[in-house]
C-alpha cells in the first residue's frame, strides 16, 4: 500500500486531564480528546483494553472515565476512532493534564490506487459486494456476550418527556442466527419520566432494549450492505482506523434512503454502517399506522470493533422522528415524537459462554422502567459509562422539576 499511497499528516491535540487512584480494586482514567486544529473534541472515539475485551467512549464533548481491574493496571489502553491513528499507552501511565500527540492522516482519492488481489481496481459497488460476502470470514459464527450500557431519551415537541439509563448482558447465537439475543437486565441507573401525551395511553411504547436489536443489518440481511436493490454507491476517500485504513463509501437508494459504509481496505469487514430514510415532502416511504403514526425520519448507526480475529458491536444508535395524527386518513398532526436510543458495550466475553453465568430475566413486552429496582450506587459506581453532558444533565434537571 505504502508504494501508491501519500499522507498529508495532521497533528491532533489530546488532551487528557487525568486521575489514576484504585479504590475496591479499580483503577481509574479519566479525559478529554480534543482536535489541535479546530479545538473540537472528539466524540465516540474507543478507549479500551484490547487484550481484556474491556473499554469505554467517550461523549459527545469528548471526556471519558474508564474503570479498569486493579489488576489490568499495567496494560495498555488503546484509543482509536476512524479518521485517525491509534495511540497506545500503559494505563498505569496516564499523568494528570498530559498532552499525548497523534497522527492523521488524510488520502485523497487522486493519491491512491485500489486494488484486488487481481489488481484490478474497484468500484465502489464491487467494495460493497465483497465486504457482504466476507461477513461469513469476519463476524463471529459462535455464541458470545456482549454486555453494555443503554440509554433511552424521548422527546414530545419541543420537550423532554423520559430519560431512561440502564445496563444488561446480550447473549448471541453468531450472525447466522437471525433472532435478536436474549437479554439479562442488570441494573437500571436513572429513570426520570414526565407526563407523555394522553395518545401515549393507548399505545404503549415497546421495550426500548427490543428496539434497539431488532435492528441488526449484519445479522438481519438487509439494507446497504449487500450492494444491491437499487443502491448507488460512492467511494468518498479512504481514512485511516487502527493500524489500518478504511474505505468510506456513500450510499443513496431514492427516494428515501442514504447511507454511509466504512469497509476495511484488507479483511473488508464492515467497521462503521449509517442508514437514514428520510421523508420527501412529507411523502415517507411507509404507511401510516391505525393509531395515526407515521415515521418521517429514521437513522442508524452500527459500528463495530475487532476481537480476537471478528468484529463484534461496540456502539449502535437508532434515532426517529413520528408524526401523531389524529387518525388514519386524518391530516391534523397532534404531536410529534422524537425517541433516541443507544447502546455502549463495555465488554466482550467470547470463552466458556456456554458455562457463564446469564440470566434471560428480562420481560421483553414490558418496559424497562417497570422493571427497575432500588438503585445499586456500587454498581454504577465502577461502571463503564460515557460521561455525562452537561446537555444530558440539563435535560435531567428540567425533567427532575416536572415531576416533583
Amino acid at each position: 500500500m505504502s508504494n501508491f499511497l501519500k499522507t498529508r499528516i495532521t497533528i491532533i491535540f489530546l488532551l487528557v486531564s487525568c486521575t489514576v487512584f484504585s479504590q475496591n480494586e479499580i483503577t481509574t482514567i479519566s479525559g478529554q480528546i480534543l482536535d489541535l486544529e479546530t479545538s473540537e473534541p472528539i466524540s465516540f472515539a474507543s478507549i479500551y483494553i484490547k487484550s481484556a475485551s474491556i473499554g469505554t467512549i467517550t461523549n459527545e464533548d469528548g471526556y471519558f472515565i474508564f474503570h479498569i481491574p486493579a489488576e489490568q493496571k499495567e496494560s495498555i489502553v488503546m484509543i482509536s476512532i476512524i479518521g485517525y491513528s491509534s495511540v497506545s499507552k500503559k494505563a498505569s501511565s496516564f499523568l494528570k493534564n498530559e498532552k499525548i500527540f497523534l497522527s492523521a492522516k488524510t488520502t485523497t482519492l487522486d493519491e491512491v490506487v485500489i486494488t484486488s488481489t487481481k489488481k484490478k481496481e474497484l468500484t465502489a459497488k464491487e467494495i460493497v459486494q465483497k465486504a457482504y460476502k466476507a461477513i461469513k470470514n469476519n463476524y463471529p459464527n459462535k455464541p458470545y456476550i456482549l454486555e453494555g450500557y443503554i440509554r433511552d431519551l424521548q422527546k414530545e415537541d419541543n420537550k423532554y418527556v423520559e430519560f431512561l439509563e440502564c445496563a444488561a448482558k446480550f447473549l448471541y447465537q453468531g450472525y447466522k442466527i437471525k433472532r435478536e439475543p436474549s437479554v439479562e437486565l442488570l441494573e437500571i441507573k436513572t429513570n426520570y419520566l414526565a407526563e407523555k401525551h394522553p395518545w401515549n395511553k393507548n399505545w404503549e411504547r415497546k421495550n426500548s432494549i427490543i428496539d434497539l436489536v431488532e435492528d441488526d443489518l449484519i445479522r438481519f440481511d438487509y439494507g446497504p450492505i449487500k450492494g444491491k436493490n437499487g443502491w448507488r454507491y460512492k467511494l468518498e476517500s479512504i481514512l485511516p482506523y487502527g493500524n489500518g485504513l478504511v474505505y468510506k463509501i456513500t450510499g443513496i437508494d431514492k427516494p428515501f434512503q442514504t447511507s454511509t459504509l466504512f469497509i476495511d481496505t484488507q479483511t473488508f469487514a464492515f467497521v462503521k454502517i449509517e442508514l437514514t430514510r428520510e421523508a420527501i415532502k412529507n411523502k415517507s416511504w411507509r404507511r401510516r399506522f391505525s393509531n395515526g403514526a407515521l415515521q418521517v425520519y429514521y437513522n442508524l448507526v452500527l459500528e463495530y470493533q475487532e476481537y480476537e480475529g471478528k468484529m463484534y458491536l461496540k456502539y449502535q444508535k437508532e434515532e426517529d422522528h413520528w408524526r401523531i395524527f389524529k387518525g388514519l386518513e386524518s391530516n391534523k398532526v397532534i404531536f410529534t415524537q422524537y425517541p433516541k436510543k443507544e447502546l455502549f458495550i463495555n465488554k466482550i466475553i467470547i470463552d466458556n459462554v456456554e458455562n457463564y453465568p446469564f440470566k434471560r430475566n428480562m420481560d421483553i413486552g414490558t418496559s424497562i422502567e417497570n422493571q427497575a429496582k432500588e438503585f445499586n450506587a456500587d454498581f454504577w459506581n465502577s461502571y463503564n459509562i460515557p460521561t455525562q453532558t452537561e446537555k444530558e444533565s440539563e435535560i435531567i434537571s428540567e425533567l427532575k422539576s416536572r415531576t416533583e
